[in-house]
């Protein structure tokens, strides 16, 4: 376990560095559209933004908890929030991202937005991310939940994701990824069961790791 000043200066670092990216790009103005980008519900309609957001909030309450050890209810919320939605998010969010990249960037980032973001925030938001996460892995012990209370929640919240998609795709008439225009409905169906079997399995990858470092805990014996 890190010290509490090296664990308190790198979450408020943490902080400090996604919410700049939070700023820069919410302020990022297309002048042209780049091709598959609309402008309905803005950066939010995006899970790696959201992610961002996401890492913001967990590194105020690592803040928090650096200041207030004794607080049982703000380690136990730390703790929910990155063993329930930091680690698998961040992970899916790089491991999809790159694999959908390197087969085609079209599917996921068009070659326009080079215009618009630079390379070196398209590799803060989708790169590194993840390293971050597996340092913040390494240095603080974090709890899990039983392991169907962990599961039941991401699965609410990934669907919930879902749900927002296929809402922007019907009050917008386009698809928040050039790559889900080209499934049909079954496709569809077939893409999303794999996106949250994915991440499900992330969920355990970031279990499977915490026990690997820091051992079994009195919590995770209760699966």
């Amino acid at each position: 376990m890190a010290s509490p000043i090296i664990s308190a200066v790198y979450h408020i670092t943490s902080f400090v560095w996604y919410l700049l990216l939070i700023y820069l790009l919410l302020d990022t103005q297309y002048d042209r559209a780049p091709a598959g980008v609309f402008v309905y519900a803005g950066q939010w309609k995006y899970l790696t933004f959201l992610n961002l957001f996401l890492q913001m909030i967990f590194n105020g309450f690592c803040i928090l908890a650096d200041i207030q050890k004794r607080a049982a209810w703000i380690l136990s919320l730390r703790d929910l929030f990155f063993s329930v939605l930091v680690f698998p998010v961040s992970t899916f969010v790089v491991t999809a991202f790159w694999l959908l990249f390197t087969f085609d960037r079209a599917l996921v980032y068009p070659e326009d937005l080079d215009k618009f973001i630079p390379l070196w925030v398209n590799h803060a938001v989708h790169t590194i991310v993840l390293p971050l996460v597996l340092l913040e892995l390494f240095i603080t012990p974090h709890q899990y939940p039983k392991r169907r209370t962990g599961l039941l929640i991401l699965g609410i919240a990934s669907i919930s994701y879902l749900l927002w998609v296929l809402w922007i795709y019907y009050a917008a008439g386009a698809w928040v990824y050039p790559l889900l225009g080209l499934f049909n409905q079954t496709g569809l169906v077939l893409f999303f069961s794999v996106s949250v079997l994915l991440v499900m399995l992330l969920y355990l990858l970031g279990e499977y790791l915490t026990l690997l470092v820091w051992g079994l805990t009195e919590k995770t014996k209760e699966i």
